[in-house]
């Protein structure tokens, strides 16, 4: 045993705290208790939703209280019963147009009973669990949706805002703007103006004050600044009135043409769900950032949630409601770790209407009609359009904005599809296919999908290519169909046997792969002639299986030439760089070309060993642009100053923290480290060699594992096997004591912007663990696998 590691640390237990097994006493009652953060953020989202709902009740003509009990329905009974714990759910923007198309057309009682019927109609699509179907919509059609109607607030919203009345459509509404803007009205004008002066500054406030004071939501900050300023100036406008509430309308039987309300049902269901479920996908996306130990969510239950909501909202006399982006985002950000928040914004949403009232009949009806203005105005997105032109989809977005705007939201949307529908059919059958020939060699375009419609302008063109002749076949298309594969195949193999040579590649000149030819239809030329050919599947090389290859030969049939890579090793190298032109590029270099514009923004710095069975992509389930890595020997992480030349973590860590802003730091250590080995059978007398020289920087963790008083790091459910393995986990805790040195870790601790985790991968189980919480004092790694397992990070 090498004297630097005390007798304690050698034994693989802590005798003086391990316990004889007995009964486990009886489990308290648990009780409901609900975490600070989802307090604080419930706090945030209802300063937010309080004016929003009033607004959007305004917007649709439908009694403000109607806004509120959407609010409360929504937060509580969506928040306990929705399939996404941090989604908030309420009367959203996107339902405006349809909703006070319904009031206007059918009145406010039938109105709620549609929105009962529509969450009925929910909770049988989310018994036949069809969410997932919803996902198929186009984004363009979605985005297109969201603009319509966005443009339509915008305009109706705007005669409120100028002093006037808005009217039913949107071209009325067009054609008597410049009336409106004759006869402003001054008040309603100068209040709507300081709303959205208040909504613009407010987020944009620079320095420590301004930080501090933006954690007040700015739609609260800028209708309580106009209402303040209306109220001391004496202005007179007017104001929100909530009636009684023993005068509330409830949901009445539906009247009016049947074909007419199963339309109106069938559009409150298909805006209300489709919305709802592509808010979830987005909250989980924006969850995953900061709590990645949330799962993903439940769409099926989700859109049970949502009816659920509906039906409750209608019966009480409530708008529809939907899950809300502006409401969710805020959640998140504010630091929401459960659905309590949700329901608590509800709760508060109860209160204040009980005990508020004349607080909010103090809100002057324009500042209201601004800030829902410019929420319509927001739901244009630019970086939407962007996104939709570069896939070249502006065609379908256009029109189902047009449609939305001029004929309604499903009308709007059924245009959108058949123009989706439209524009994928003449990308499928619109395929152009030139010959031409350059220095002798005879070049083959594809332009489009290869499809069996192409395939005789694709003969045509290859039989331009005389016998013998070299050829290229360049396809820029993402799609090749049995016949045009066959087609294509068939020439080949026929070319290359009559003496010519053929080369397929992509747009960029990059080789591109066929499937392989059976050994029974491969000719000389095949591709595949015989059973020794190499049939090697992504995860092979991982299995110890090496390929058996015919030694490589060169054009003229002649042994390798000098300087090629020819060692068993090299040409592994080679085979698997050339497996990932053939097999991984073509369906990666999309996203690769992405990242290559617009950069690197990784949320993530990995600080692990550089043994070469961590395979962090693998056991991440991460791709290109999500990690920042940081490998080295024994995954060490020296003190600020210690480094004695080499600044290369730090470096790392400075770069990814204050260059790239990632949120959180995992250091991960590992089974049978060699570094830890090393380490633990080090002389101090020996020869201080590089390895020796950086290894210094884990004594600190042999420290702390031979401390008798310290926490004990050891993984959940047993201790650990050896030493080395009791090693590795100190290790891991020790080094994040010495990030949390580093002055740029610690500056962003302070901040709140940076989380530090700790993880240990044992390979031989193929099992992760990450650090967690002990009420005992101890560091212990809890399993992560299934759902339930995973525990939040220290």
């Amino acid at each position: 045993m090498p004297a630097c590691v005390p007798a304690r640390a050698a034994d693989s237990t802590r005798t003086k705290r391990v316990h004889p097994p007995h009964s486990p006493p009886p489990a308290p009652p648990r009780r409901f208790r609900v975490a600070g953060a989802d307090l604080s953020a419930s706090l945030a989202v209802f300063l937010i939703a309080l004016p929003l709902s009033l607004g959007i009740a305004l917007a649709t003509g439908a009694p403000l209280q109607a806004g509120l009990v959407a609010a409360a329905v929504g937060g509580i009974v969506a928040g306990r019963f929705g399939g996404c714990p941090l989604q908030v759910s309420g009367p959203a923007a996107g339902l405006t147009v349809v909703t006070a198309d319904l009031i206007h057309r059918y009145g406010w009682r039938t109105t709620c009973a549609v929105t009962v019927l529509a969450g009925l109609a929910q909770l049988g699509l989310g018994c036949l669990r069809v969410a997932r179907t919803a996902l198929a919509v186009s984004p363009a059609i979605v985005h297109g949706m969201l603009a319509g109607i966005g443009a339509t607030i915008a305009v109706a919203q705007l005669h409120i805002v100028l002093g006037g009345t808005p009217q039913s459509a949107v071209l009325d509404n067009l054609r008597a703007l410049p009336a409106q803007l004759a006869h402003l009205h001054p008040a309603a004008v100068s209040v709507s103006v300081l709303t959205l002066a208040l909504l613009l500054a407010w987020p944009r406030l620079p320095g420590r004050a301004g930080h501090l004071l933006r954690r007040v939501p700015a739609p609260l900050v800028s209708v309580a600044g106009a209402t303040a300023t209306a109220s001391l100036a004496g202005l007179t406008l007017p104001r929100v009135d909530l009636p009684s509430w023993s005068s509330h309308a409830l949901a009445g039987l539906p009247e009016g043409p049947a074909l007419g309300i199963a339309a109106a049902v069938l559009t409150i269901t298909l805006v209300c769900s489709v919305q709802s479920l592509l808010g979830a996908v987005a909250v989980d996306k924006l969850a995953a950032r900061r709590h990645p130990h949330l799962g993903r969510s439940d769409l099926d239950r989700e859109l049970l949630g949502q009816g659920a909501a509906n039906i409750v909202s209608g019966a009480l006399g409530g708008l529809p409601i939907a899950g809300v982006a502006v409401r969710s985002t805020a959640n998140v950000n504010s630091g929401a770790v459960s659905r309590n928040s949700t329901m608590l914004h509800g709760v508060w949403v109860v209160v204040a209407t009980l005990l508020m009232v004349p607080v909010l009949e103090l809100i002057p009806l324009a500042s209201l009609a601004a800030l829902v203005m410019a929420v319509g105005i927001q739901m244009v997105s630019l970086h939407h359009i962007r996104t939709v032109t570069r896939h070249r989809e502006v065609l379908v977005y256009a029109v189902t904005t047009l449609g939305v705007v001029l004929l309604g939201v499903l009308q709007g949307v059924a245009l959108g599809v058949a123009a989706a529908v439209a524009v994928a059919l003449h990308r499928l059958t619109r395929t152009r296919i030139t010959h031409e020939q350059r220095k002798g060699v005879h070049h083959v375009r594809v332009r489009g999908q290869l499809t069996f419609l192409a395939v005789p302008r694709l003969s045509r063109a290859l039989h331009l290519v005389p016998t013998g002749a070299e050829a290229v076949v360049e396809l820029d298309g993402s799609f090749m169909d049995h016949a045009a594969h066959e087609s294509l195949q068939d020439w080949q193999r026929t070319h290359r046997a009559r003496g010519g040579t053929v080369a397929l590649t992509g747009r960029d000149g990059s080789p591109v792969a066929m499937p392989s030819l059976s050994p029974a239809r491969a000719g000389s030329g095949g591709e595949s002639a015989g059973p020794s050919a190499c049939r090697c599947r992504p995860w092979t090389p991982w299995r110890n299986h090496q390929c058996e290859r015919p030694p490589t030969a060169t054009a003229d049939g002649g042994p390798e030439a000098p300087g090629e890579v020819t060692g068993p090793s090299g040409r592994q190298l080679a085979h698997g760089i050339s497996a990932f032109q053939q097999n991984t590029a073509p369906l990666v270099r999309g996203e690769l070309a992405r990242l290559a514009r617009e950069g690197q923004r990784p949320s993530h710095l990995f600080l692990t060993c550089a043994d070469s069975r961590l395979v962090t992509s693998m056991i991440t389930s991460s791709g290109p642009g999500d990690l920042f890595v940081v490998r080295n020997v024994g995954n060490l992480v020296p003190l600020p100053g210690a480094e004695s030349g080499d600044d290369s973590v730090a470096a790392a860590i400075e770069y990814a923290v204050d260059v790239l802003k990632v949120r959180s730091i995992t250091v991960c250590g590992h089974s049978g480290c060699g570094a830890m080995q090393a380490l633990l059978t080090s002389d101090a007398d020996g020869a201080q060699t590089p390895l020796r020289r950086w290894l210094r920087h884990g004594l600190p963790s042999l420290e702390r594992m031979a401390d008798e008083e310290g926490p004990w790091a050891r993984i959940a459910g047993r201790e650990p096997t050896d030493t080395v393995e009791q090693l590795c986990l100190t290790n891991v805790v020790q080094q994040l004591e010495h990030l949390r040195a580093h002055e740029s870790v610690a500056r962003a601790l302070g901040e709140g912007t940076l989380e530090l985790h700790g993880m240990y991968f044992h390979v031989g189980e193929a099992q992760a663990y990450l650090l967690a919480p002990s009420e005992g004092g101890d560091d212990v790694f809890s399993r992560v696998g299934t759902t339930g397992d995973l525990r939040h990070p220290a």
